[in-house]
């Protein structure tokens, strides 16, 4: 069998974001996936062809002003290149986000992420796991502690460096990183089978 080839598009701010990208990464590199962590903010020739050989894409950025970093933005902005000849058509999406607010409009983020994804002709994974601290006997350090099910979201206080980063938060996002490389493993065996 292929080992699926999973790529994380990201920009972080202030370190936040790269401590979840690396959990993501992580929960991919469990799952049996070949992972490249991509700065979009950095991004050259060999990093978009790395992007284009991947059969999922993992987008992830902080929630600023509500919405993905303006760093992010340019990035989406780039991949016009890849619209125009729909070259990510059929590979696999998803996406993280973290910002000081609980709320903080991360949905937005990945909302934006959602629909990169659509107009690129990828498939989303969304998370794939129920809200956890949402009753009395849950607890902050549940799976998914904030109730997003698009994706991947953190709260990390305005305050603190990445080190502050929520261990829930990262368990969750390296869930999303397994999640992404056990949906593309079977996307890559149904292609065989055809």
């Amino acid at each position: 069998m292929t080992t699926p080839v999973v790529a994380l598009a990201y920009h972080s701010g202030f370190g936040h974001t790269a401590v979840l990208a690396e959990a993501v990464r992580a929960g991919a590199a469990d799952a049996g996936a070949e992972v490249h962590l991509i700065e979009v903010d950095e991004i050259a020739d060999a990093q978009w062809e790395l992007l284009d050989r991947a059969d999922a894409i993992v987008f992830g950025s902080p929630t600023y002003m509500g919405t993905a970093s303006g760093a992010f933005h340019a990035f989406a902005e780039a991949t016009s290149k890849r619209w125009a000849t729909q070259a990510w058509t059929d590979k696999l999406a998803a996406g993280f986000t973290n910002s000081a607010s609980k709320s903080g409009d991360k949905l937005h983020t990945l909302q934006f992420f959602q629909t990169l994804a659509a107009q690129l002709g990828m498939h989303w994974v969304n998370l794939g796991l129920l809200p956890g601290w949402n009753s009395s006997t849950a607890s902050e350090n549940d799976l998914n502690r904030l109730g997003f099910f698009s994706g991947a979201a953190a709260q990390t206080n305005a305050d603190e460096g990445p080190e502050a980063v929520h261990k829930a938060d990262i368990a969750t996002a390296e869930h999303l990183g397994r999640r992404v490389a056990e949906t593309a493993a079977t996307f890559l065996r149904g292609r065989a089978a055809a």
